[in-house]
């Protein structure tokens, strides 16, 4: 049967897959549960071997049971040689022979069929026996070109009818010639090109006449073409693709590649690409198609199908007009060139964003308005204007939103245009108009209804601006009558009527007087507000009875960016010129909230003052002078930037060293003390920051507050400056004796290690040890490192801690063994220390 690869290789799997099921059917059965016994396979297959058969199984039940070969693609003739000689050789029976323990069965593989690949469903299937024959003339043991040709006119008739192409891939396959078992792509030009032979163009053959020409080319040159095999690997397409695209040129796509994946290859779309255009050119001919569709719909009816050598042309917008490259705004900007194309719709007047988009099929006027952003509040709604075709069109845009009959859309054509005018541009269409002029932000002709009121046509006009007078409106009636309004008085409830108004009227905003803005001179102090320090407008402001705290400050623009919220002043005059001074947190009432009663009552006459943060000291040490020490903490030694810095209750100890940029080096962060100043009485709190950060224990940190010093000690004082409860002394024949530092974490090994180690005549067998700490009673112990470092059990160093003394004693020919009988114990090493004593050597 001739059948793709792809196939072959599935039939395999599933031949595979049955044969093991039934060596399970076979295996589990009665007849054969009994056991199994071992023969020997040899011959042409991959895995020669041994093999298990149910005992009494025949040759063809262990070809079913196991996969020896290629059923599909070989015939095999079976040898069963039993004590040394030949029991069966016949192809009929020999399938049927019982085989016995140790049998040897040799396998003669012949080739069953030759084989073409092809992607087509309708190849033809020629029959095994035919397929021999064919071979057979194939088989010429001198290359005889006219028995080679016959064999190529018999294939004519037996394979399949598939008409090969450029992108069509080859697999030609010659047992013992370097130059083939590989693919062979039939290229642009429709050549094949292959070695010794040169170039064949095949494209637009059947197989079967291609494969007769590369036989009967092959036949002058190679012998053994009865091996020749050819099969089409596979079958590729290839397509130009240009365009708006970003690698314009030839790619090469699978047997059922489509557009998109041509497009794909091409490395997709660039900004501009019309997808709703695209064409296929074949032939001389061109296919338009709408890319775009399809991706809306993924109906693949919509893509043409593809063959090799076809080109794929991807357009530009209109959005692009004469420029090549990326446009410049977005797409949805689509401020074009209309004279690029004349197919592209027109949207422009009173729209959010005039806009020319390519024409699309079925779009109407409102969706040509909405791609526009929509219209504008002071469109003409029922005088929209459409030109499409050779009549042009006014559609009522209220009309279809109060029937919402879908008759009322004209559907647009190609190159229409749509224009929304402003409401007065058509100004005697109405006979209802209200004019609204001066000081306003949108200044000009309204139309009203009877139920349109004065606030309605002026809030049309976008309210009045900043220089507006708002105390002395005018509205100017049709009759020369001049209505006075005071907008200002309305607003503050003093006025309860607005003016009615009718068609033909006019409103007037004035421009407030030049002195406007400097009245506020006039006011006394008694009645103002002055707002200083750190907010976005600093001034004066009309202090009134109903006006808040919280209402200065937003009057006054807000705090500035710097601003110190915690420590708001107000100033308020008092009795007698008395000047009374608070201070209001107001950055803990915006954080914990509170009742309002607990904002500051302003008076007239107040001053609101809003410092500013400080900066770095680093940066700026003036400023520093400004900040009381109420609201600092200092932190000193061994820190990066020590120094003076603003603190508040909501910042802890890890805050301000982190402000301090951290320790240095050379930092004892065992060793850190705070100084409490402003609780009536000092006091000291040691910290240990090493525990902390092997703990995480937050309760090892100090409680900081205002006016608090911190004090980070150096590493690197001198041993006279620490407290003698705080070091370790050793003495002795060490390299340096002297007193060290010392923390829980040490050892003596450590301690002798920073003493320079022993001498050479230290006597280390015995190292006295002095436990002299302040809080427990002095005893003293021996250590004998020799034995230590023959067995280094971390237990049975001694126990050290500070305020400790470590003697080495020195080996002596003449006096050290009566010393050494006079420390055998304990109270001879107390006996030995007060000798040192006398002698000044040791200070306890």
């Amino acid at each position: 049967m001739i059948m793709p690869c792809a196939n072959q290789k599935t039939l395999k799997a599933v031949n595979h897959g049955l044969r093991v099921f039934l060596l399970c059917i076979f295996f589990s059965s009665p007849v054969f549960t009994s056991e199994l016994m071992k023969v020997v396979v040899m011959g042409d297959i991959e895995s020669p071997g041994e093999y298990a058969v149910s005992v009494g199984g025949t040759v063809e039940q262990l070809e079913n049971a196991h996969n020896l070969f290629d059923r599909n693609a070989f015939e095999a003739e079976y040898q069963v040689i039993r004590g040394g000689l030949n029991i069966a050789s016949n192809s009929q029976s020999h399938k049927r022979v019982v085989l016995e323990e140790r049998d040897v069965v040799i396998v003669s593989l012949t080739k069953a069929s030759v084989r073409v690949e092809s992607s087509k469903e309708e190849d033809t299937v020629s029959t095994e026996s035919q397929l021999q024959e064919l071979l057979e003339e194939r088989v010429v043991p001198n290359g005889d070109s006219q028995s080679i040709e016959r064999g190529a006119q018999e294939q004519e008739n037996k394979f399949s009818d598939y008409e090969l192409q450029s992108g069509d891939v080859l697999f030609i396959e010659l047992p013992g010639e370097e130059g083939f078992n590989k693919e062979f792509l039939i290229d642009r030009a429709g050549v094949i090109r292959l070695p010794e032979i040169g170039q064949l163009n095949i494209a637009g053959l059947m197989l079967k006449q291609a494969e007769k020409i590369i036989v009967r080319r092959m036949s002058e040159i190679f012998l053994g073409l009865d091996k020749l095999t050819i099969r089409l690997k596979e079958k590729r397409l290839l397509v130009t693709v240009l365009g708006f695209v970003e690698q314009p040129g030839d790619v090469e796509l699978p047997g059922n590649g489509n557009i998109q994946v041509a497009i794909n290859q091409a490395g997709g779309f660039v900004d501009g690409a019309l997808l709703s255009r695209l064409q296929l050119r074949r032939d001389g001919e061109t296919i338009t198609f709408d890319f775009k569709k399809y991706l809306d719909t993924g109906d693949e009816k919509v893509l043409p199908n593809l063959r090799s050598l076809d080109e794929i042309f991807v357009p530009s917008t209109p959005e692009l007009s004469n420029i090549h490259g990326k446009p410049l705004k977005s797409l949805e900007d689509k401020e074009v060139d209309s004279i690029s194309d004349r197919e592209v719709i027109k949207v422009f007047g009173e729209v959010i964003k005039p806009i020319s988009f390519g024409y699309e099929e079925g779009v109407n006027v409102l969706d040509a308005m909405l791609k526009g952003g929509g219209i504008t509040r002071y469109a003409n709604v029922e005088q929209i204007r459409v030109l499409s075709g050779s009549e042009p069109i006014m559609f009522n845009l209220k009309k279809y939103l109060d029937s919402g009959s879908v008759d009322e859309l004209p559907e647009l054509l190609p190159g229409a245009t749509v224009y929304v005018p402003i409401r007065v541009d058509s100004i005697s269409a109405s006979p209802r108009r209200v004019y609204v002029m001066g000081q306003v932000q949108k200044p000009g002709s309204f139309e009203t209804a009877e139920d349109v009121s004065f606030l309605d046509v002026i809030s049309d006009a976008g309210g009045p601006n900043r220089y507006a007078d708002i105390t002395a409106v005018r509205i100017l009636r049709r009759s020369g009558e001049v209505v006075p309004f005071d907008l200002e008085a309305f607003t503050e409830g003093r006025v309860e009527v607005v003016p009615t108004i009718k068609s033909g009227d006019a409103i007037f905003f004035p421009e407030k007087p030049a002195n406007e803005d400097s009245s506020w001179f006039r006011t006394p102090t008694s009645q103002s507000v002055k707002v200083l320090g750190s907010v976005i407008k600093p001034g004066r402001y009309e202090w009134s009875e109903t006006v808040d705290f919280i209402d200065y400050i937003g009057n006054a623009g807000g705090p500035a960016e710097r601003a110190d919220l915690a420590h708001i002043k107000i100033i308020t005059p008092g009795p007698d010129n008395e000047r009374i001074v608070t201070e209001f947190n107001m950055q803990e009432f915006m954080e914990q909230g509170g009742d309002w009663s607990d904002l500051p009552v302003v008076k007239g006459g107040s001053t609101l003052v809003i410092p500013e943060l400080p900066d770095s000291p680093i940066d700026n040490n003036a400023n520093w002078v400004k900040l009381p020490k109420e609201n600092s903490i200092y932190i000193m030694g061994a820190v990066i930037q020590p120094g003076r810095y603003a603190f508040n209750k909501n910042l802890g100890f890890l805050d301000i060293l982190s402000a301090a940029e951290g320790p240095n080096k050379e930092a004892d962060l065992s060793r850190i003390r705070v100084i409490h100043r402003n609780e009536g009485i000092p006091r000291v709190t040691k910290v240990d920051l090493l525990t902390f950060f092997e703990t995480g224990d937050e309760s090892l940190l100090p409680k900081v507050k205002s006016g608090d010093t911190i004090f980070i000690a150096s590493r690197t004082r001198k041993w006279t400056e620490q407290e003698p409860e705080d070091t370790v002394r050793i003495m002795g024949a060490v390299a340096t004796s002297g007193r060290y530092e010392f923390t829980a974490n040490m050892t003596i090994l450590d301690l002798l290690a920073e003493a320079g180690g022993p001498n050479e005549t230290a006597y280390i067998e015995k190292i006295l040890i002095v436990n002299n700490s302040c809080c427990e009673e002095s005893r003293a112990s021996t250590f004998d490192l020799v034995d230590f470092m023959k067995d280094p059990d971390g237990e049975s160093l001694p126990v050290l801690r500070a305020g400790d003394t470590i003697f080495v004693p020195e080996v002596s020919q003449s006096n050290w063994r009566s010393f050494n009988s006079l420390v055998t114990d304990t109270g001879g090493i107390l006996n030995v220390l007060l000798l040192l004593t006398n002698l000044g050597w040791f200070t306890p």
